[in-house]
């Protein structure tokens, strides 16, 4: 595959979940309760570090830099 259209695709997959992540986090926060406002903090967390597994997955694997490997060779 060609590297532009890698990074392309890779920087796509990464803004696509950067507004999953915001839409997640407005629907947790809709509707401020202080008798919930534990779970809504825990829940918040949970889609944050679901969003950054996701986005260190696409910057480890798919925009990954090939120029580190080329030069060991």
């Amino acid at each position: 595959m060609n590297h532009s259209v890698k990074k392309l695709v890779g920087y796509l997959l990464v803004i696509i979940i950067l507004i999953f992540t915001v839409i997640g986090i407005l629907g947790v926060w809709e509707i401020i309760d202080l008798r919930n406002i534990g779970q809504k903090v825990i829940s918040s967390l949970l889609i944050v570090f679901a969003a950054s597994a996701v986005l260190l997955f696409i910057f480890s694997v798919v925009l990954r830099d090939d120029s580190s490997s080329d030069a060991s060779i």
